[in-house]
């Protein structure tokens, strides 16, 4: 006997190590809440279905109602431009504190006024609810959801306070350019309790100017601001926080009766290029930036794993990776370690793995299998006469002991691997780098082993046999693709 066929019979022995009974395989990694699928699928897509005698309705009213709104706006824009220019005028164009003093005094009521002017213009009739707070009590108002262009009413209603945004937003009348650092934050919850949705944007749907037309059109839009208590933080709170803002978001969440989630703008990003790789656009959503922080990956890890998950479902009805996917992208049949493997993908269980799962299996599953000290390993497994190289007939029996597939055919996975007639350690390695799935079947032959020997009993397990390669069984730690905890 060879010693390639004396390494397929240690494998072979194995209780469990036929196709169809999981035997002594290494437990599954535990799966945490905090990477569950997100509750709400796609945030960024918002249809507003109009029926016939609705487009009727907005098409009459319109007539009437557009051209008297636009005109009132425009006024009142024109209106309120010399009061912000003169309260802003020759001020630093970033600003540490709030205007004060007579610019304040002289802009800020008339603001204020023809703040409320403007929406009454578009036709938004306010309800307030809850008290507001003084300066004292919170310095910070947060408001959400933030999910139209006419979220700036809650502004209005707090009394004009200076305003955290974007850069791009510096040069809009009625906002100003200054905002007040504080600790204690009062929530300021927003509602568009209407029949007819003509406010959300998202990323898919309509437009600025089409959310306009539609809010314009209609006789009236009601809003709700409600100011709820003041929230202070605690003293773990103050020296975290974001720990903080957690625990302001979901009570935030829960009034409003909305669920949380943590996609970003790189989810849309995600999101679009999914579509341009002939996904669903809903496969980019991943919640980037938990993913990322949680994961340690950033936008360019993420986007180029997109890529691979493309090849690998381009052929999936759905855009979703199933165990005969998997099986062709990875060159193998299925097969008892390959269904295992497949189902530390498949976080949920629903026998297919999306984008998300493929991210987070990469990073918690493979690639802390990748070390050089587990390449080093996994080579020295296949390179059973010692002579640095891996001969196919290395390569296929180590690898058919591994699935428990006697019949398996590998030619085509080690003609992409071997340059030659041969695997190299450097080949070996450029392969398992460039593909991290591989990482847990390279490795299976050697928990193989370790689950042979402690089924053993005591006595046998004391003097195990070591194979000639010299990598001995007991000496094999678990894998820390087992040991990371998601």
């Amino acid at each position: 006997m060879n010693r390639c066929a004396e390494a397929a019979a240690v494998a072979a022995s194995v209780p469990g190590a036929g196709v169809g009974n999981a035997g002594l395989r290494p437990p599954m990694v535990p799966r945490q809440a905090s990477f569950f699928p997100p509750p709400v699928p796609n945030p960024f897509v918002q249809q507003t279905r109009l029926g016939a005698a609705r487009r009727l309705q907005i098409f009459f009213l319109g007539i009437i109602l557009l051209p008297i709104r636009v005109l009132l706006v425009a006024f009142v824009l024109l209106l309120a431009w010399p009061f912000a220019a003169i309260s802003t005028a020759c001020c630093p164009e970033k600003l540490t504190h709030p205007v004060t003093g007579w610019r304040r005094k002289t802009a800020h009521p008339v603001l204020k006024f023809l703040g409320r002017a403007l929406f009454f213009s578009m036709g938004f009739i306010v309800t307030v609810k809850g008290k507001i707070a003084s300066p004292v009590e919170a310095p910070i108002f947060v408001v959400a959801p933030h999910s139209t262009f006419f979220d700036g009413i809650a502004c209005i209603i707090a009394g004009l306070p200076s305003i955290v945004s974007r850069n791009e937003n510096v040069q809009v009348p009625l906002i100003g350019r200054a905002f007040i650092p504080g600790v204690p934050v009062q929530p300021v919850l927003l509602r568009y309790p209407n029949k007819l949705d003509t406010v959300t944007w998202t990323w898919q749907g309509y437009t600025f100017i089409q959310l306009c037309v539609l809010t314009w059109c209609q006789p009236f839009t009601k809003v709700e601001v409600e100011f709820m208590p003041v929230q202070v933080p605690n003293d773990e709170e103050r020296s975290d926080p974001i720990l903080f803002a957690n625990r302001v978001r979901n009570l935030m969440a829960e009034a409003l009766g909305i669920p949380v989630t943590d996609h970003t703008y790189e989810d849309c990003r995600l999101m679009i290029s999914a579509g341009q790789l002939t996904l669903p656009m809903e496969a980019g959503l991943v919640e980037f930036t938990k993913i990322s922080r949680k994961l340690k990956l950033d936008w360019d890890g993420i986007r180029k794993h997109l890529d691979e998950y493309a090849a690998i479902a381009s052929s999936s009805k759905g855009g979703r990776i199933g165990i005969e996917e998997f099986a062709e992208y990875l060159k193998l049949p299925v097969s008892d370690v390959l269904r295992q493997l497949f189902a530390l993908f498949d976080r949920n269980h629903d026998g297919s793995i999306d984008f998300r799962e493929y991210v987070i299996g990469l990073a918690v599953l493979c690639n802390p299998a990748n070390t050089e000290e587990i390449i080093q390993v996994a080579f020295k497994l296949f390179d059973v006469d010692e002579d640095g190289f891996i001969t196919e007939e290395e390569f296929s029996t180590i690898l058919q002991a591994s699935l428990g597939v006697p019949d398996l055919e590998v030619s085509g996975l080690f003609k992409e691997i071997a340059r030659g007639d041969s695997i190299s350690y450097e080949e070996f390695k450029s392969f398992a780098l460039k593909h991290p799935e591989y990482a847990k079947i390279f490795t299976t032959y050697l928990d193989l082993q370790t689950c042979h020997v402690f089924s053993l009993p005591k006595e046998a397990q004391a003097t195990p046999s070591v194979m000639s390669n010299k990598v001995s069984p007991e000496s094999h730690e678990e894998s820390p693709s087992d040991k990371k905890d998601d």
